[in-house]
């Protein structure tokens, strides 16, 4: 079987360009005159607002969609991209913000998916293994991908792009969901790719990521591009000014305040999570939570993090113990797609899915609608109606809606998983403001982020979990990075 194409070779410097490109969804305009020029053997990193065209622009780039207008170049030659496989054909691969693995295939499998000839497991096992090995990316190629942590199957994705040739590869927002041990082996991984040769194109929101890692960095905004050039000679208010439109106009969540607070809102009790086959995920749990406090969790994949923040939002029952919780608990879950939306849903339809088990008789769709267009204006939610699809929302548009939902009959009981997860510095700094607001308005709120950095300046108290177990330590970076590894 064969898992790799020849690209064709290199007549310029610039290896890829995009040129005066035009995208219109509908009644959406994604993209106007917007350009891109990326030099071959660099790291360019494409920043810019959610809903500013960058995966956009990347999608064109890898013949997802068609340009209505503009030029995309190829080593300097114009080329029409048919479809992905096309630009896979020439060197060109995207590790996608949503992973496009099938969980109940093995890696090999998945990393085969589209190759020809015959299928032999042996042989591909083998050749994803010495693929695996020569790239400096560990993946056991037997492993069902279902069964692998996040930053493994970041790996596998690459390998995917890899094992086709590729030599442009692109990423989107791909440190969104890893813990920080994970970017760093990533960052190291991609430092030596392109010193091997290859370019990467890299889509963040986060700026000292792209002033860190970039060559040059250029920034989209509201489907242009504002700015473009060598990351050496840019900062971060030179940024955050591209970014936004306005130097002043990025609000901060403050520094962590001294709050009192009030009456216990949501109590476990000895609580236990034992998964499908009887292994224990969390061990007996006894925590608090009260008004007008902000809890902070912190957990590696695998931690039992994710379990606890189910258990606090009533969407996972204990094995043993008790749970005593409010009768609405306001919650975000980490994979808006899988746990919050349905894509193919009107916002209006989406907001509905609120409290929709306790709802009965005939649906007030009016009032329903003019919820969900009160809950676009008060989280700068990007779209024409609330009639518009969610699958035609940008995913930070989406989060901020997913966000505002649930909190606007301001719950008792908030828990937040990865809230600020792909969104941009003016909307993720919108969002934590929401949440501190909210506890300041009488609410618990809990939040758990694979970034500290968001987490521990609003923190009251900060609860770790390592190996199912639970431990309250100090809101220090310190105290909560020792925890995590347990070491506490």
């Amino acid at each position: 079987m064969e898992l790799c194409g020849g690209p064709d070779g290199f007549v310029s410097d610039i290896v890829l360009a995009l040129e005066a490109v035009d995208k219109r969804f509908g009644g959406t305009t994604a993209l106007t005159k917007a350009s891109l020029t990326v030099r071959r053997g660099t790291l360019h990193a494409v920043l810019g607002e959610n809903g500013a065209g960058k995966t956009t622009l990347m999608r064109i780039a890898f013949g997802m969609q068609r340009p209505d207008a503009g030029v995309i170049r190829l080593d300097g030659r114009a080329v029409r991209l048919a479809s992905s496989a096309d630009a896979m054909a020439r060197g060109l691969g995207m590790v996608h913000q949503h992973f496009t693995l099938v969980p109940a295939m093995t890696a090999a499998e998945n990393i085969a998916l589209g190759g020809r000839g015959m299928f032999s497991r042996r042989t591909v096992d083998a050749r994803v293994a010495s693929l695996a090995e020569r790239a400096g990316l560990p993946v056991d190629p037997a492993a069902r991908v279902s069964t692998l942590g996040v930053g493994a199957q970041q790996r596998v994705e690459i390998l995917k792009a890899l094992a086709r040739n590729a030599r442009i590869l692109i990423l989107d927002e791909p440190t969104a969901v890893l813990t920080p041990s994970e970017i760093e082996e990533l960052f190291t991984w991609l430092r030596r790719f392109v010193a091997g040769g290859g370019t990467t194109v890299l889509i963040t929101h986060k700026l000292t990521e792209a002033l860190t890692l970039a060559d040059d960095i250029t920034v989209l905004r509201r489907g242009r591009d504002v700015l473009s050039a060598p990351a050496a000679g840019l900062t971060v208010n030179r940024l955050v000014d591209a970014v936004t439109g306005d130097s002043d106009g990025v609000d901060t969540p403050g520094l962590r305040v001294t709050r009192t607070p009030g009456q216990i809102v949501a109590r476990l009790e000895a609580a236990e999570v034992r998964d499908a086959r009887g292994v224990v995920r969390v061990q007996p749990v006894t925590v608090a939570l009260r008004a007008g406090e902000i809890v902070g969790v912190a957990g590696v994949e695998g931690s039992g993090a994710s379990d606890l923040l189910r258990l606090l939002a009533g969407r996972l029952a204990p094995s043993h113990g008790i749970a005593h919780l409010p009768r609405h608990v306001g919650f975000a879950p980490e994979d808006r797609h899988r746990d919050a939306l349905i894509e193919e849903f009107t916002l209006t339809e989406n907001f509905a899915l609120r409290d929709a088990s306790q709802r009965m008789g005939v649906m007030p769709w009016k009032t329903l609608r003019a919820q969900a267009e009160r809950v676009m204006h008060a989280h700068d939610v990007r779209a024409p109606t609330p009639d518009v699809a969610a699958s035609t929302l940008s995913g930070g548009n989406q989060q901020k809606f997913v966000l505002g939902r649930e909190l606007d009959d301001r719950p008792l009981l908030v828990v937040a998983d990865n809230p600020v997860r792909g969104l941009d510095i003016r909307a993720s700094a919108h969002v934590l403001r929401e949440l501190r607001e909210t506890a300041a308005a009488g609410s618990a709120v809990v939040i758990h982020s694979s970034d500290l950095d968001d987490v521990l300046p609003l923190a009251d108290r900060m609860l770790v979990m390592f190996a199912g177990r639970l431990s309250e330590v100090a809101v220090t970076r310190d105290a909560v990075a020792r925890a995590m590894i347990g070491a506490a």
